[in-house]
Order: C-alpha cells, then sequence, then structure tokens
C-alpha cells in the first residue's frame, strides 16, 4: 500500500510499489494532489491497468526498435516496411519520448506528409506508426493510444486507375516486344499471374495437353536480389489456370528458343536468373509500350527522331536525337504515367468479368481468398457498349471455351 511523505521542502511526496515490486515516488506542491494520485495509481494496480508514470520516458525510436524486432512477416513486406520507416515514420519520431506523443503532433505529421507523398504512401507510414504505439500501450509505456482518431488524406482515383489493355493495344505491343520477353507478356495478359507468379513459372508448372499452367512458386525481390519462395502469395494462390489458345503457339516457340534448365525459371534474363521487375520495366515494358503507340510519341523529322513526352505537370516536351531507338528511350524515361505490366491482371479479370465468366470462377484463377477483393479492386468496366449490345444480342456464338473461361483472340 502506498504512502504519503512531507518533504523537507515543504512539498509533499506520493510513494507506492510497482506490481513488479520496485518502489516508486512522486513530489507534488500539495497533499491533495498526492493523494489524488496516489489513489488513482493503486486502483489501476487492481485493474490491472497500471502505467509507470516514468515508462513514458521511453524514446519512440528505442521501443520501435524493439517492435520491429518482433515481426513475423514476409520477407518482401519486412524489407518494404523497413525501407519505410527509415525513411519516414524514424526522422520524425525517434527522439520523441513516447509520453510527449499527443494526438496533435500525430494528426500534423499526418497532414504534412500528405502534402508531400501519395495517400498510400501516408496510410502505410501511419499504420507502422500505429503499431510501435499500440505496442506502447501494451507494454504498459503509454496509457492511452495518441494516434487513435487521426484523420488521413482520402485516396482519390486518378487516371490511371481505369487503364486496361484493350485487344487492339495488345495485338500491337505484342509485335514490338524483344522475342525473348515476348511470351512473358502472351502468357501473363492471358492467363491473369502476379509478376512474381509469372517469372517464378518453372516447366513443371506447364500442362501443354490440357493446356493449363499451376502457380506452385513465386519469384520474390528484396534489395535488388532475387529468390525462388516454394508456394505463392496465399493459400488461394495455388491454383491452376487454363491457357487461351492465343498464347500457346507464342510459349510453345519460346519455349522452343529458349528452353530452360529443371531448376530455372522459364521467362528468365540472358544468364537464366529471374528477371528484375524495375529493370525490366525500365529496358523492356516502357520501350515496348514507346514502340507501340501507347507511349508518348516518336516521330522522324529531317534531323533524326523526335522524342515527345508529356511529364507529370502536363507540361509537353520535345527533343531531336540521332536515332529512333534513343528517342524510344527518352520517351520511356521520361513520359509521366503509362500502362503499368500489373494492368495486364486487372485487363484479364476486366475481360473474364465483362464477357460473363463468374465472379466464383473469376476469384479461384486470380487466385484470391475473397470474392469481394476480385469484383472490388481487380475489375474494372470497359468503355466498349458492343459488349453490351453483343450480350443483348440474339446470336448464340460465344467466345467462351469449353472450360468456361473467356477466349482472348490471338493477336494479328
Amino acid at each position: 500500500m502506498g504512502f504519503l511523505k512531507k518533504t523537507p521542502a515543504g512539498h509533499w511526496r506520493a510513494n507506492w510499489r510497482e506490481p513488479s515490486g520496485r518502489q516508486r515516488a512522486k513530489t507534488f506542491r500539495t497533499k491533495k494532489e498526492a493523494a489524488a494520485f496516489l489513489a488513482d495509481t493503486e486502483a489501476s494496480k487492481t485493474r490491472g491497468t497500471y502505467v509507470s508514470p516514468h515508462a513514458g520516458r521511453t524514446l519512440f525510436g528505442d521501443h520501435a526498435r524493439e517492435w520491429m524486432a518482433t515481426w513475423n512477416t514476409s520477407e518482401t513486406t519486412t524489407s518494404r516496411d523497413t525501407s519505410v520507416m527509415r525513411t519516414h515514420v524514424m526522422p520524425r519520431w525517434a527522439d520523441w519520448p513516447l509520453a510527449k506523443i499527443d494526438h496533435l503532433s500525430v494528426q500534423q505529421w499526418v497532414t504534412d506528409l500528405g502534402r508531400r507523398r501519395g495517400p498510400h504512401t501516408v496510410s502505410r507510414c501511419y499504420l507502422l506508426l500505429m503499431g510501435v504505439l499500440r505496442s506502447a500501450v501494451r507494454n504498459r509505456l503509454i496509457a492511452t493510444n495518441p494516434g487513435e482518431d487521426v484523420k488521413l488524406p482520402k485516396v482519390r482515383r486518378s487516371d490511371t486507375d481505369e487503364r486496361i489493355i484493350s485487344l487492339a493495344d495488345l495485338r500491337a505491343l505484342l509485335p514490338v516486344v524483344p522475342p525473348r520477353h515476348r511470351a512473358l507478356i502472351a502468357t501473363t495478359a492471358g492467363t491473369g499471374l502476379r509478376w512474381g507468379e509469372a517469372i517464378g513459372l518453372r516447366r513443371d508448372a506447364f500442362d501443354l495437353e490440357r493446356p493449363a499452367l499451376t502457380v506452385i512458386r513465386t519469384v520474390i525481390e528484396v534489395n535488388g536480389h532475387t529468390s525462388f519462395k516454394p508456394f505463392p502469395k496465399s493459400s488461394a494462390g495455388r491454383r491452376t489456370v487454363p491457357i487461351p489458345r492465343w498464347v500457346m503457339p507464342i510459349l510453345l516457340d519460346h519455349l522452343d528458343r529458349w528452353p530452360a534448365a529443371l531448376n530455372a525459371p522459364v521467362f528468365a534474363n540472358e544468364v537464366g536468373a529471374p528477371l528484375r521487375r524495375s529493370m525490366f520495366r525500365r529496358r523492356v515494358w516502357r520501350p515496348s509500350l514507346v514502340r507501340a503507340g501507347l507511349l508518348g510519341t516518336v516521330d522522324a523529322d529531317g534531323e533524326g527522331f523526335a522524342a515527345i513526352w508529356t511529364d507529370e505537370t502536363g507540361e509537353e516536351h520535345t527533343k531531336t536525337v540521332p536515332t529512333r531507338a534513343a528517342a524510344v528511350a527518352l520517351v520511356a524515361e521520361h513520359q509521366a504515367g503509362g500502362l503499368r505490366f500489373h494492368d495486364l491482371r486487372h485487363s484479364y479479370a476486366t475481360w473474364l468479368v465483362d464477357d460473363g465468366v463468374p465472379p466464383n470462377m473469376v476469384q479461384r484463377v486470380l487466385g484470391h481468398e475473397r470474392s469481394s477483393t476480385t469484383m472490388d479492386l481487380y475489375t474494372r468496366r470497359t468503355d466498349d457498349a458492343d459488349r453490351v449490345l453483343d450480350a443483348l444480342s440474339d446470336d448464340d456464338d460465344d467466345d467462351q471455351g469449353d472450360d468456361g473461361s473467356a477466349d482472348v483472340r490471338e493477336p494479328e
């Protein structure tokens, strides 16, 4: 039981023992203040909600590092969150005592961050901050979480959120993709695989007689290094997906020209290793979009080739260079926006939904655990009004295969 004692200076000291048995004391100006504090402290000990008034002196950075050491997440998630903590969270909060962090300070930080970063980045930073603060509450370092009820910036739809690769775009794109990577893009467009699933395909994943492929493993990339993970993203990610007829000639040609070793990826780089996403985007994907007329503009003129692109502010730029390849590289590097490789997956889901494939089947071939994910995040409505008219016509000839999956016609 605690007790009060008057100090030589005329103040009053509240003395108590923590649940651990450690003796504590705190001095107040009046006996009334000391008595009230002591009564509240003893009550909190009884309720099991006791928090030491000295625990809040722990620095945010010290507790954050202890909390991060307990993470039990995948390698890619750990790498991403460590980078976010180091870049955005720690610079602001590392030297703050936990007890000094208040709701207003957190809201000001979120608001300021929202002026410089996108809503998704702000949301990730806030979630990591909240993780540290929740841990501090659970470990009795602070009594309440000052980060609760903070208003985050809204996620607004941008013009890139609705990008669907039409069949016409695909017909224009595939012929200008470097031959070594053409089958990767065709297979992904025809099966809706994630990037890591597509580049993780080995020969044992293909059943060319059905024809179909099975997602068995995936490739992860951490700090520029790739490695195989012997299972997909989730339990639903392990699945069998039919391969459309138009993909088969492209795939068979690839397997014939670039046969892969038993344990090597089918869609590999020049040395047989898994492709790196950022390098593929820079060297293959975006230049192919430029050559297909889907990103920026390259025009021949009397002095060479004019590279024309628009930056993120909407300002148009033009630069003339001696070769078409140099112009393509300029546009690929500087043009804002553009189709993403992941849009192949979005487009695949949309084609299936628009062609009337049941949502549960779309969910299964996409590898989602919940159909709501499929319908809310990965399907977009196309603007092709002819699809509506075709659906209402009396023509019995449809474009679906025997297995119920959408048959994407071969690009010409």
